[in-house]
């Protein structure tokens, strides 16, 4: 057994590591330049020749790589390379590449009528009209993006068709019938064609093979959220929450109310880092010019504008969220809102906790809870000049609602002086100069207002208004058509567009703009009345009436279009349905005698006597002092042949001796005040009375009713106008009325009677 075995000598002191240096002398590279047979071979093509067949051998025994051995050529490493094969004969050619196989086939020919190709491209262009429809409404073409979508569901149904001949039913793309049906739904609601929205939302909902649809309901409850269908919008977003899966619980937990949940995600979401650099990074530590024009060049270059956007970005989805849960994680808002400040200042977020205060006073305004706004605002004033200027804007905000102009004015300064390029601050400013009457300092902080911030669409409109205010027209209009074009649905402003129009007697345009004001506001029944004024002063009786019945149909209250309304129907010998409009005044202003005399009036004109003398009793049980009252129940007594006629007599003599009486007391107080100027101013009134005898009946009633409280006035029962002895009977031969732009109002003489005769107008 040991005889295989063999023992190293002690005597070998041999290092183990010998040999490993050995190497053939034809490697040595050394000698190359004294080497024939190598320069032989690069001069010549004595290097192509057929390999010798003998072989080198390393100094270690094996073959050398690329030697042959027993008629196979040995691999050049120990990994077969490519091209090489143990079957390789001596002397093949080195082809890793094939290329000795010659030129690839060509490439197979499309059939472009094969009907998998025409699939392709139907799909393609189904894509194609898409995307097309979705860049039309991202430019505001929203017809153009609703004939693409259209277009789309066209050429989608086609494609399904196709495929189902040809391929079978489960191979049909189901992602792009989900979005063009999503796209067109889309583009209907944005088209408000709202039927037609749901119609076909109704279809995405209702395919069980669409996964995660039932999200879509979401906006469906829009829809009828916009339509005012609250019941229906409520109901569409419960079956959307039903459906959210259970990995997607947590987009919920302010819908299921989980108090803490939320605070938690809250806690998360500031916590999520914004790997953006500090600003101090762009500040300059040094005054070395190169370092400093570095600086300057990073300052908003794209990366800087990225980490701008990332962390406005981040800030509005904090902001977001706290205004979001505040309100409900805790037992009142106030308590909500402070434990999102103490979270948010503990976190790398801490210049958002004077934000969340400014929004916790917004929400006291919000709640019309204007002291604890103002202290929680007035805690801002030692704050640093960003944060003070921010709260003193919403002080003097307050204050100026409150009619505080001088307060107002003060916080509006301290605003301006800590950020003079805060609009919002220059804006109240100019507003507390508003309302003192400077208009022209107004204007000046107004325009330094939009200097600083072009968009500020609320300086752009007090302009307007100011120079309104100064009668530079034109350039009020300047500055309403401007705001136009960025607030293209603005009530506000083309109300004014209107106004500006109408002082610039152009009726017509006035008439247009108000048009536009009712297709975006069909309710307002201010715009519907003077859309009616504007027609009457045009001569337009028949387009005034419709839109003053328009406008007292949404508000039944408005003294000025009732009376309008009544002498309408006056005018047009309808006093019957006058009567209706009349005692809904009288019910506005039940210590307004005059109501109640129309009324009475109608009654009489129409023939119903009865009911005029018992309308007439009724009105002199409570104006027992009114001479007219009396001397209409005398006349309707004396035609009818009543036995009260004499007791009302006697009460109107007694009324006309006693209204005698007073008139010369006071005729005798202006006599007694002595000197030429008392006479001279008695013969003036003399002569006027003169003048007012000789003049006709209706100058005199005319002027007896600008006593009357005018119809834009309260209409409350502590009114001290006196309004007893200017009414005459409503009902007589009519008398041209005044064309003017004012509203329409009811003027005595436009209804004197001349059966009663001059004897009962007053003296």
């Amino acid at each position: 057994m040991m005889q295989n075995v063999h023992l190293a000598p002690e005597t070998d002191e041999d290092d183990l590591y010998s040999g490993y240096n050995d190497y053939n002398p034809a490697y040595d590279t050394e000698d190359l330049e004294n080497d024939t047979v190598f320069q032989q071979a690069i001069r010549t093509s004595h290097g192509r020749r057929p390999p010798s067949k003998t072989s080198l051998a390393s100094s270690m025994g094996r073959p050398v790589t690329g030697a042959i051995q027993d008629g196979v050529t040995r691999p050049m490493t120990a990994v077969r390379a490519a091209g090489f094969t143990k079957a390789a004969l001596r002397g093949s050619a080195f082809d890793p590449l094939g290329q000795s196989r010659g030129p690839a086939p060509p490439l197979e020919v499309k059939n472009k009528d094969s009907p998998e190709e025409k699939i392709r491209q139907l799909e393609k262009k189904v894509n194609e009209l898409v995307e097309e429809s979705c860049i039309a409404n991202s430019c505001g073409d929203l017809k153009l993006a609703l004939e693409k979508a259209k277009d789309a569901g066209r050429k989608e149904r086609v494609l399904v068709r196709q495929r189902e001949q040809v391929t079978t039913p489960e191979n049909i793309n189901l992602d792009l019938t989900y979005s063009v049906l999503f796209n067109l739904a889309s583009q209907y609601s944005a088209n408000e064609m709202y039927a037609e929205a749901l119609n076909t939302y109704q279809v995405i909902v209702k395919n069980k093979m669409f996964i995660n649809a039932g999200r879509l309901k979401v906006n469906m409850g829009n829809i009828y959220l916009k339509q005012r269908n609250y019941s229906k919008a409520i109901k569409f977003y419960r079956m959307a929450l039903d459906q959210i899966p259970s990995v997607h619980k947590e987009m919920s937990y302010f819908a299921v109310g989980d108090r803490e949940k939320m605070k938690k995600a809250f806690q998360k979401l500031i916590t999520v880092p914004l790997e953006i650099d500090e600003d101090d990074k762009y500040i300059s530590p040094s005054d070395d010019p190169h370092t400093n024009l570095v600086i300057e060049a990073i300052k908003n270059d794209h990366l800087r504008q990225m980490e701008r956007e990332r962390k406005a970005m981040a800030e509005k989805y904090i902001m977001t969220a706290a205004k979001l849960i505040a309100p409900v994680i805790e037992t009142s808002f106030a308590v909500g809102y402070d434990w999102c400040v103490e979270v948010v200042k503990a976190s790398q977020y801490v210049e958002l906790a004077n934000d969340l205060e400014i929004n916790k006073a917004i929400t006291y305004l919000r709640q019309k809870d204007f002291n604890q706004a103002v202290e929680t605002l007035k805690m801002f004033e030692k704050k640093d000049s960003r944060v003070k200027s921010a709260a003193a804007t919403n002080l003097s905000f307050l204050y100026y609602l409150e009619n505080e102009f001088a307060q107002a004015s003060s916080y509006a300064d301290l605003a301006v002086n800590s950020d003079r390029y805060n609009p919002s601050a220059l804006t109240n400013k100019g507003n507390t100069v508003f309302a003192n009457g400077d208009y022209e300092k107004a204007a000046e902080f107004y325009k330094e207002a939009l200097r600083n911030d072009s968009s500020c669409t609320e300086a752009l409109y007090n302009i307007g208004l100011t120079y309104k205010k100064l009668n530079r027209l034109d350039e009020a209009l300047d500055c309403f058509l401007k705001l136009h074009a960025i607030l293209r649905n603005s009530a506000q402003v083309l109300c004014q567009i209107a106004s500006v129009y109408e002082l610039m007697e152009d009726p017509n345009q006035a008439i247009e703009w108000l048009m536009q004001l009712i297709s975006v506001v069909p309710t307002d029944s201010r715009a519907l009345s003077k859309l009616g004024e504007l027609y009457d002063s045009e001569g337009d009786k028949s387009q005034a009436f419709q839109y003053y019945y328009e406008s007292y149909r949404y508000f039944p209250s408005n003294i000025g279009v009732i009376e309008w309304l009544g002498a309408y129907y006056i005018d047009t010998q309808f006093c019957e349905k006058a009567i209706q409009y009349f005692e809904r005044a009288a019910l506005i202003q039940p210590t307004q005698v005059k109501w109640q005399l129309m009324v009475a009036s109608c009654f009489r004109r129409s023939g119903n006597y009865q009911k005029a003398l018992d309308t007439y009793k009724d009105i002199h049980r409570k104006f027992p002092e009114n001479v007219e009252c009396l001397r209409f129940l005398v006349r309707l007594c004396t035609d009818i042949g009543l036995k009260e006629v004499q007791e009302y007599a006697t009460k109107l003599k007694r009324l006309e001796k006693m209204k005698e009486i007073k008139e010369q007391r006071i005729k005798s107080g202006r006599d007694s005040s002595g000197g030429p100027r008392g006479r001279r101013e008695g013969s003036a009134g003399s002569d006027s009375g003169q003048n007012c005898s000789a003049s006709s009946k209706g100058e005199q009633l005319s002027a007896k009713l600008r006593a009357l409280p005018g119809t834009n006035e309260p209409y409350e029962s502590s009114s001290h106008k006196e309004i007893d002895a200017s009414y005459v009977d409503p009902l007589g031969p009519q008398v041209e009325r005044p064309k003017t732009a004012a509203k329409k109002r009811i003027e005595e003489d436009d209804f004197a009677d001349e059966e009663l005769g001059d004897d009962l107008l007053p003296e």
